[in-house]
């Protein structure tokens, strides 16, 4: 039995349409609030940040909504990307259980994030729109979307939280090559950066920080909109092309997840991989278990308060209801940076809330050791952010051994590491080191929640 199993659909596979998990919840989720009258917000409160056919994405409640073919032609390029089945690392743990792993890798940008950014790239020229701004963490977001900005002729803005900026200097490279222009956040261009700086002159910066340098540097130019990488429902539903592409290929395997694994930091990831089983689930299909695998350092699922909360520092966004640490808590500086941030996805979020996800959190250290025992069985580099989903695969295959039991795991490597080879040089020479996040910080954030009746 050849040791490389690799499931592969054709391009007429690429799903025609992005699945919608609104349309299959028990109940509706909660309204997202105008954060000044805390009332649920209309399409005119949203319109100054992104463009028509994204908000509508937004608040839809279909099931299914048309992928434009545009948006497929280019996905063609990668998509349907591959499944495997791990042999070479289930013989290295000597595991009963069947370990698959859907590959995102294979992008354009090594990462799932150009699935949301190509689409939202097209909604705005659609538009009108010739520049877009946006955050980013590890720069996979900044990345994708600059590549997206090239394809559509867009101007592409990035503010990439500076902790990462000088982690990842070769992300920079990357944006730029494609036209982009990538600042170190916090910085000098906006007033929320100014006053962050003034109140922490060395601050590392943080998504929330970034995200409001973003938003208020769209509103200021009519041309300009907002682009997020992952927290809101329409970024939900673009990256379920990934679960959906899996469903079909187990179809092939002639097998089925027992369990679904993927990192999370703020939610697309994981609901890409996720929410097209957890569909059939709530239709009356098969129950799986769900594990959403967070950083201990910043622990947004397991120590979070589900509460309305802004996305941003600066508080210009409107209100979600999440789990959330605080607007204003900064978590340290780890290295896996696509998961630094304050918040979680609404919908990821309430399907916790719900008891059908079980979230998890570990230290960058056993991430990492898990990441190189991947990388020695399958050649394969993981990205910092998808060792965490690495991490739980491997733990969960080693219990199914302990219980004698075979169970199909599958986990979404949802990026590769070769621009995060600084962090594997740091591992490899022990100065990687585990970081905590400070009680007392998130104390504080937290009690400075809005109050929403």
């Amino acid at each position: 039995m050849t040791d490389t199993v690799k499931y592969v659909l054709d391009e007429k596979d690429i799903p025609r349409f992005w699945y919608n998990i609104v349309a299959d919840l028990p109940t509706p989720p909660p309204p997202v609030l105008h954060p000044g009258t805390h009332q649920p917000v209309g399409p005119d409160d949203l319109a100054p940040i992104f463009p028509m056919a994204v908000i509508e994405q937004e608040v839809s409640t279909e099931r299914e909504i048309e992928i434009p073919e545009p948006v497929r032609d280019i996905y063609r390029q990668w998509r349907p990307s591959p499944l495997y089945r791990a042999r070479r690392l289930e013989k290295m743990l000597d595991t009963p259980a069947r370990i698959y792993y859907k590959y995102e890798g294979v992008s354009p940008a090594g990462s799932h994030k150009p699935n949301t950014a190509i689409a939202q790239a097209f909604y705005n020229k659609q538009e009108g729109i010739k520049r877009i701004t946006t955050e980013t963490g590890a720069g996979q977001w900044g990345s994708a979307l600059s590549i997206a900005g090239a394809f559509f002729g867009l101007e592409i803005e990035v503010f990439m939280v500076k902790v990462s900026f000088q982690q990842k200097p070769y992300r920079r490279s990357f944006m730029e090559t494609f036209g982009a222009k990538c600042i170190a956040s916090p910085s000098e261009l906006t007033a929320s950066g100014r006053a962050v700086l003034a109140e922490h002159p060395d601050s590392t910066g943080s998504l929330g920080i970034a995200i409001s340098e973003a938003v208020e540097r769209a509103v200021e130019r009519d041309d300009t909109k907002y682009a997020l990488g992952s927290v809101l429902n329409h970024v939900m539903l673009h990256q379920t092309v990934i679960g959906q592409e899996a469903i079909r290929q187990f179809d092939l395997a002639d097998d089925y997840p027992d369990v679904v694994i993927a990192p999370t930091g703020g939610g697309s990831n994981f609901a890409g991989i996720t929410f097209p089983f957890l569909g059939e689930q709530l239709r009356g299909g098969k129950s799986i278990e769900l594990i959403a695998v967070e950083p201990s350092a910043c622990p947004t699922l397991t120590r979070g308060q589900y509460a309305y909360d802004f996305g941003d520092t600066a508080h210009l966004t409107p209100l979600v209801k999440m789990h959330t640490l605080g607007s204003t808590y900064v978590p340290p500086g780890f290295h896996a940076g696509g998961l630094r941030y304050h918040g979680m996805a609404p919908l990821v979020s309430m399907v916790t809330e719900l008891g059908l996800v079980k979230p998890r959190a570990y230290h960058q250290v056993q991430c990492f050791e898990a990441g190189l025992q991947f990388a020695k069985a399958e050649g394969i580099i993981p990205a910092p952010e998808a060792n965490h989903g690495v991490r739980a695969a491997i733990d969960e295959a080693l219990r199914c051994k302990e219980e004698g039991v075979s169970r199909a795991i599958l986990f979404n490597l949802c990026g590769h590491g070769n621009f995060d080879m600084q962090a594997y040089r740091d591992f490899l020479d022990g100065k990687l080191m585990d970081l905590e996040y400070d009680e007392g910080e998130i104390a504080m954030a937290l009690a400075g929640l809005p109050s929403v009746a």
